[in-house]
């Protein structure tokens, strides 16, 4: 396992969070079939699955990326970039 603080942990949880939805994947159309449902239709639910877990490793890869390049941008670029705050 990498040792790298927070980026790091962030990337093993979204790590996790792919392989459970994968599991997902496989064990819902095995309950489906098991409860009655055609094959057909546990297919689909299970291609449906599929398409979204792909969508959301997509998407947690993106958000990674931009951790990791936020990480690397020196504090006070990060705290000028955003509202303008009030002075009193």
């Amino acid at each position: 396992m990498a040792t790298g603080g927070a980026g790091s942990a962030a990337a093993e949880s979204a790590d996790d969070l792919v392989r459970w939805a994968a599991f997902c994947c496989v064990l819902v159309p095995v309950v489906l079939v098991g409860y009655g449902t055609s094959l057909g239709g546990a297919a689909g639910t299970a291609l449906g699955l599929a398409a979204v877990t792909a969508a959301c490793r997509v998407l947690l890869r993106r958000a990674e990326r931009g951790l990791r390049a936020e990480a690397g941008r020196p504090r006070s670029r990060r705290s000028q970039g955003g509202r303008k705050s009030r002075r009193s």
